[in-house]
């Protein structure tokens, strides 16, 4: 499985964090919503941070540099909420 390179900014916690993940040959043909929700199920599996969900405000695929970039907010377990931004791209 290839890997997928994720930058995510966001809120009060300190910044931004770089994450990788494997997933499918073809995310990236995934529309951004699915794309974003496949990084998400892997930083719950990989990172025990505890159950997260996300409202999305945009959400953006660009072919030509197989980069997709999501705004919206962050919702911890305990129902703190954060916007962030986030990129996923495969290198």
């Amino acid at each position: 499985m290839p890997k997928y390179i994720t930058t995510l900014v966001h809120g009060r916690r300190g910044g931004e964090g770089r994450y990788e993940f494997d997933a499918e040959e073809k995310l990236l043909d995934e529309p951004p919503v699915c794309i974003m929700r496949t990084f998400m199920d892997s930083i719950e599996q990989n990172f025990k941070i505890g159950h997260t969900d996300y409202q999305i405000n945009t959400a953006k695929k660009d072919q030509r540099h197989s980069t997709v970039t999501v705004t919206g907010d962050i919702i911890f377990e305990k129902g703190d909420h954060q916007p962030f931004m986030c990129m996923i791209h495969r290198p």
